[in-house]
């Protein structure tokens, strides 16, 4: 808590008080009174800056002058870059190469030249190795995402400004967990000061590493992650922060990928608000708890808001699939014809969409291969294609239950 408090005052220097901010949308369709801490509005557009400029703030000159070193999906190399252009020292930021291009220019832009940028791996993970290991070179500073105290007591500042912004305690506070060093903040302010109130962490699906951790009560390495949701998506999470989620934390809900994007769709055509897959997780989360915050006040962290431009046409998808309203299917298809006009005229519903097609025609075969997406108006029309479909005699495949095969396709 001393901790926090410090960093509160040290963080005036640099950051903007974010807006909490009640959401007439959300609070109408869980009845309850929803608010929206906006770290999407900070000035680096998500809460890293926080941890970030609260550790690099703490240092001695003799290791300012020789240098940091931080690895990122991005975020939190945003928080370092503006801090090393803001103190006027030298950075180097380590970044997977799958990061989106648009975080990887906010880093050089909000750094200048103060850091060096090095696309490194297709993980956080694989970034993290190549930083430790210029550290231990060079004898560099390296500044931890989340597994550090100062970094979890600047992540907890936000925390402090939530319970002065209420007028009583939240009931529930739902929060992203990627390597945990920003729910292992909250959870130490809120729990001290409101211990009624329920604090739950939010994770991707296909990243649950907290989850796994919590169930093997020890720190765990995931095998696989799916790297979509970027700004939490960690294999290991730390043994500081799983420390202090592990005392803090009421539970640990874990939302699919795909919800995610609905979501953030959702925000953007409700709401006017830009958030990223990461931010968009607590928001995802109230459908689990529906039941449990009806009539009670709840607070959604928005962790950031740096989505880039080019990824909406993948969010979409995501989202129609998840929905249950796009549908991707390998039709052979006769080769006579009439054969596709059939397809169209009656297996095809009135208000069903073809959105993408790829035939290929073997004159010395009687079928012919083709990649079929529909779109469909609703979910419930998907039963009566796949009846049309079985009645008319189609040799077909469905994609979407094949993830092997769709993603090697699409």
């Amino acid at each position: 808590m001393e901790d926090i408090v410090r960093a509160h005052h040290v963080l005036r220097e640099v950051i903007v008080r974010t807006p909490l901010q009640w959401d007439a949308v959300l609070s109408a369709k869980y009845n309850c009174n929803v608010y929206l801490k906006r770290e999407d509005l900070q000035v680096v557009r998500s809460f890293k800056i926080r941890g970030a400029y609260n550790m690099i703030r703490s240092l001695s000159e003799e290791e300012l002058s020789k240098g940091i070193v931080c690895a990122s999906a991005g975020n939190h190399a945003q928080g370092v870059a503006f801090s090393c252009k803001t103190l006027g020292i030298q950075g180097k930021i380590y970044m997977p190469s799958t990061t989106p291009n648009q975080k990887v220019k906010q880093v050089r832009r909000f750094g200048g030249e103060n850091v060096k940028v090095v696309l490194m791996g297709d993980t956080y993970d694989d970034a993290y190795a190549e930083a430790m290991k210029t550290c231990a070179e060079q004898g560099m500073t390296f500044i931890h995402p989340f597994d550090e105290s100062r970094i979890v007591a600047g992540n907890g500042t936000i925390a402090m400004e939530v319970m002065e912004d209420l007028e009583s305690s939240a009931d529930y506070v739902f929060v992203t967990i990627g390597g945990g060093g920003l729910a292992a903040g909250i959870g130490t302010y809120i729990k001290t000061m409101s211990p009624q109130t329920k604090l739950i962490g939010v994770e991707p699906l296909g990243a649950a590493s907290m989850s796994e951790a919590l169930l093997h009560k020890e720190v765990v390495t995931l095998d696989e992650i799916d790297k979509f949701i970027d700004g939490a998506a960690v294999k290991r999470v730390g043994d500081l922060t799983f420390d202090i989620c592990a005392r803090t934390l009421d539970d640990v809900v874990k939302v699919p990928e795909g919800k995610a994007c609905t979501t953030i769709l959702e925000l953007y055509n409700e709401n006017a608000i830009v958030v990223e897959p990461a931010g968009a997780l607590p928001v995802a989360a109230l459908e689990l708890y529906r039941e449990q915050i009806q009539g009670k006040t709840v607070v959604c962290i928005i962790s950031g808001g740096n989505n880039d431009i080019a990824r909406m046409q993948e969010i979409k998808e995501r989202s129609l699939i998840y929905e249950g309203l796009k549908h991707y299917f390998m039709i052979n298809f006769p080769q006579r014809a009439g054969a596709l006009r059939e397809f169209l005229e009656e297996v095809l519903g009135p208000d069903d969409d073809i959105t993408n097609f790829e035939y290929t025609k073997k004159h010395n075969k009687e079928n012919g291969p083709a990649l079929v997406g529909i779109e469909l108006d609703t979910k419930a029309d998907y039963g009566a294609l796949i009846e049309r479909m079985n009645r008319k005699g189609f040799d077909y495949k469905e994609l979407n239950k094949d993830l092997n095969l769709f993603n090697l396709l699409f």
